[in-house]
């Protein structure tokens, strides 16, 4: 089997620059964070494929690697930021902006997952805070919400800092599009961005209304 380090570097050239994904920082993260590090041993085999990858015994999963670099990329994060991933399982995406020089946070609710990120983020040697709840007092300049969201992610709009962005996938299966958020004098808009799936993260879901 080939090694871990020629398999990130196939799926950099092969996956993520054959997907619009060019910002060398975004490519030159994906080609240091050992994504096999976040998730367990049995489905290392994993990492590398283009596909997404859930974790057993979590309501999480990890994201197709080109579609959350592709993500990443369109925050146009700078060194320095205060950035915040939420919902991402084992925080392979705060792994990816805290390489790119930002100060990186992991917001993940899921009881399971948090465990299973504490222990892959220090497997990995990533400089990412994790926090369980919602961060206190806190606010970001771009946030990545790691999974597709049935209903507009509006909860997470508050902990946007002036001119801050934030990334979502929205719909589920084939209609869903990643759509990019901007603070701007207290009021978010949103653009869609490009075409996308993702496991659901289950706090986006849509209540069913009842019909009389």
């Amino acid at each position: 089997m080939e090694s871990f380090a020629a398999l990130r570097r196939m799926m950099v050239d092969c996956q993520m620059r054959t997907y619009d994904v060019t910002d060398r920082a975004v490519l030159a993260a994906a080609d240091e964070v050992p994504r096999e590090a976040f998730m367990p041993q049995s489905l290392s085999h994993l990492a590398y494929l283009d596909q997404p990858v859930p974790l057993p015994g979590t309501g999480r999963a990890l994201m197709t690697p080109m579609v959350i670099a592709r993500m990443i990329q369109l925050l146009d994060l700078q060194p320095g930021e205060d950035v915040l991933e939420y919902g991402g399982g084992t925080g392979y995406g705060a792994a990816l902006m805290a390489r790119m020089g930002t100060q990186a946070t992991l917001w993940e609710p899921d009881v399971a997952a948090f465990a299973m990120a504490e222990a892959a983020l220090s497997h990995a040697a990533a400089d990412v805070a994790i926090a369980k709840g919602r961060p206190a007092d806190r606010a970001f300049d771009a946030i990545l919400v790691s999974g597709a969201c049935e209903t507009v992610p509006e909860t997470l709009f508050s902990l946007l800092r002036g001119g801050g962005r934030l990334i979502a996938i929205e719909g589920l299966g084939r209609s869903a599009r990643v759509k990019l958020y901007q603070e701007s004098g207290g009021n978010v808009s949103g653009r869609p961005v490009f075409d996308a799936a993702a496991p659901v993260l289950a706090e986006f879901l849509r209540i069913p209304a009842f019909v009389f």
